[in-house]
């Protein structure tokens, strides 16, 4: 590995993504502020060698929502191995599986917390995992590619060393209101949250939005764990045009849009970014979703094909069947960026990411346009794009 020297006081890195994508990343800001009291990852100050740093990827990997996770850990597999081949680096992913439940997220966080060796986290994929693991990584930054709950972020609780690539719900309660209103003409619409601290504060957004537009809503609550939804769809009164699902997990929608078919229920289905999977994408006929990333598979940017064709030569056309991947290639990214950026002299500390990810500036990202971090840790540029499920596959709409 290099080892050109001490670092300056700024560093500008440039790394060509397959040819022509670039990266530019500027080092160093301030370091993230704490959240007071005694940090809770030990020796998140001491500096490790470059040479056995790694990034630690956080997913669920298995369980219910493996279609997804597998896809993040794949495509994070596939960035990291693209920019040590490109840089001629040789970090490496510590790989702990979450199963997209918190007490498992907490678990984990603390193996990798003590291993000192991870200086910086991918993941977790859920919002009620990044609130498990906040203590824990206090002293270490983590950048989640599909945690969308909006006050990881922003207000009184949010988590100082916690950063996403994908936008907030905020915008995508908006984003799906609006569809429901104005696409779908959703005068009487069934809200049921799934009870998780992404789902609710989501629900709450959408309700919200729509009765300030004059729209007659019905609130219902489920278990994650529950897979029967008979009687629940039972009460769902004939009139009703939309169903909203901001569910986390893709097949207990899917059984919800069959059992609904099965009682002659004909409200149109719109799932949030969690039903952004094949479980549901495979079932769910005329339905709709929103998604936080865009489908590059529809770019016409040269660049960003050369990356599809290289992970799917890889890994088959199979293992691309959500938008939950390419986050994770972004995110992967952003900690490799400034993990090399750090490793100028051939040490990083766990302080000198959290000092070096704020500057990240991505320029030609694999979702298009450009990642830069804003104040609060969000993407300074993200929007919420919706689907329709059409005979198995998913189609733009807007």
């Amino acid at each position: 590995m290099r080892r050109p020297g001490l670092k300056p006081a700024g560093v500008v890195l440039m790394t060509a993504l397959v040819g022509t994508l670039a990266i530019a990343a500027t080092a160093y800001g301030r370091p993230a502020a704490s959240s007071g009291g005694k940090a809770v990852v030990a020796a998140d100050r001491a500096a490790v060698s470059c040479g056995s740093a790694r990034i630690g990827i956080m997913g669920p990997f298995t369980g219910n929502a493996a279609s997804i996770g597998q896809e993040q850990l794949k495509w994070a597999r596939y960035s990291l191995s693209t920019f040590n081949r490109q840089n001629r680096t040789n970090y490496k992913l510590r790989e702990a599986d979450t199963q997209l439940v918190a007490s498992q997220a907490a678990t984990r966080a603390t193996q990798l917390a003590a291993d000192r060796n991870v200086v910086v986290v991918v993941g977790p994929a859920g919002s009620q995992e990044v609130q498990a693991v906040a203590r824990t990584f206090r002293g270490m930054a983590y950048i989640s590619p599909s945690a969308t709950n909006t006050s990881l972020t922003i207000g009184k609780a949010r988590i100082p060393t916690f950063y996403r690539v994908v936008g907030n719900d905020a915008s995508q309660s908006v984003t799906d209101a609006r569809f429901i209103r104005d696409r779908l003409n959703g005068r009487r619409v069934w809200i049921i949250d799934d009870q998780t601290s992404y789902s609710v504060p989501l629900a709450n957004g959408v309700q919200a939005n729509l009765r300030a537009a004059g729209a007659t809503v019905t609130r219902e609550s489920v278990n994650q764990s529950q897979a029967d939804f008979s009687s629940l769809v039972t009460r769902i009164s004939a009139d009703t045009q939309v169903v909203f699902l901001p569910w986390q997990l893709a097949n207990r929608a899917a059984t919800f849009y069959n059992q609904m078919r099965e009682q002659g229920k004909r409200a149109t289905i719109l799932g949030s970014d969690g039903l952004d999977s094949g479980d549901f994408i495979g079932v769910a006929n005329g339905s709709y979703f929103s998604a936080f990333a865009p489908d590059i598979r529809l770019s016409r940017n040269a660049a960003i094909r050369r990356i599809i064709a290289g992970y799917t030569r890889q890994y088959g056309a199979k293992a691309f069947q959500s938008n939950f991947g390419p986050p994770a290639y972004l995110a992967t990214q952003a900690a490799y960026v400034a993990l090399k950026a750090a490793c100028r002299d051939g040490q990083v500390s766990r302080a000198e990411i959290l000092r070096t990810l704020p500057k990240t500036n991505i320029l030609n990202s694999i979702l298009g346009g450009g990642l830069k971090f804003n104040k609060n840790h969000d993407p300074a540029a993200a929007r919420f794009y919706l689907f329709r499920v059409v005979n198995g596959k998913a189609q733009f709409v807007s």
